[in-house]
């Protein structure tokens, strides 16, 4: 967190959705909580001259004048400047029954869902008089390793969600629905399959430094290193820091290295920072992994630069 820099505190995270778990005839009353709280960094718009915060104004482009609000009507663009519209009177006939009921229609294997599909986290916390069978739902599901595929209507909108343990407690996530995925076979750049296959002992080398980098997955240890600079910037401009902007250093690419001497240069790097690591003790060993990439980089790209200055060096007599 930047210094000094001010948070309020919101309190206790309030349920957003109330309702229940419906499967076969059984009903866990629950309450639905967000699991998330972005930490994105909000910027208004401002005018140049004044400073003062700039309004949005909905403005039909034909007389350049404002249109109010209750004029306002939706339109599907099928072509340019060509559209259906529809009232609200039509959609709200074709909107999903509001229903209070998360309806469960399959228990999965948890390794069968992509990540792909995942779209927003939840909790859900039993409701009153919820928390016996919420309990046997939340423990059997965990002795079984399966996760509940349901659906349940939130803000007028039907959602498919998966269910699962997570801890004592449930966690939701809505997903996206199956044509909602770009396959990638649609991504013009994919190259040919037959035309990029490694050989044996790229994929060895690969294997190995894949496991010299391998390590358990601790979220705390990654953070929102640009989001933490700007507002950083925003104290120090706020305290009437003058910010000088250096120009960007001018990148200077060296030649890419052929992919075996790359693989054994990343390989070799890693290694010898972990015996640097290790002989140095838990000050040198809790550096990032990065440092050890960087220096991949470079001895890499130093090889084919050394071989290039033998071939031109003249021979011996």
């Amino acid at each position: 967190m930047a210094r000094g820099m001010t948070w309020y505190y919101c309190g206790m995270p309030r349920a957003i959705w109330t309702g229940a778990i419906s499967f076969g005839l059984v009903t866990v009353p629950v309450k639905l909580y967000s699991a998330v709280n972005r930490k994105t960094v909000r910027f208004h718009q401002l005018s140049g001259k004044t400073g003062a915060r700039v309004a949005q104004k909905r403005v039909d482009p034909q007389n350049d004048e404002e249109v109010p609000y209750e004029n306002i009507v939706k339109g599907y663009e099928l072509a340019p400047d060509r559209y259906v519209v529809v009232e609200p009177q039509e959609l709200d006939a074709l909107q999903p029954e509001k229903t209070r009921a998360i309806e469960i229609e399959d228990f999965v294997e948890l390794d069968q869902i992509d990540p792909i599909f995942y779209d927003h986290p939840y909790y859900l916390a039993p409701g009153p008089g919820g928390a016996k069978p919420y309990r046997l739902l939340l423990e059997a599901m965990r002795e079984t390793g399966k996760v509940a595929i349901a659906r349940v209507v939130i803000r007028a909108k039907e959602q498919l969600v998966a269910i699962r343990p997570m801890g004592e407690v449930l966690g939701m996530a809505t997903m996206l629905f199956a044509d909602e995925i770009l396959p990638p076979d649609r991504l013009e750049e994919l190259p040919a399959a037959d035309g990029a296959k490694a050989n044996k002992r790229e994929v060895e080398i690969a294997k190995q430094l894949v496991g010299s980098l391998a390590s358990d997955f601790k979220p705390d240890k990654y953070r929102d290193t640009y989001r933490e600079q700007v507002l950083e910037l925003i104290e120090r401009k706020a305290h009437g820091e003058k910010i000088a902007v250096q120009p960007p250093p001018e990148e200077v690419r060296a030649p890419a290295p052929d992919l075996m001497s790359a693989l054994k240069a990343s390989l070799d790097a890693v290694r010898t920072q972990g015996a640097e690591a290790a002989g140095d003790g838990a000050a040198k060993a809790s550096r990032p992994k990065t440092q050890a990439r960087k220096a991949a980089r470079k001895a890499a790209a130093k090889k084919p630069a050394a071989k290039k200055a033998a071939s031109r060096a003249p021979a011996k007599r």
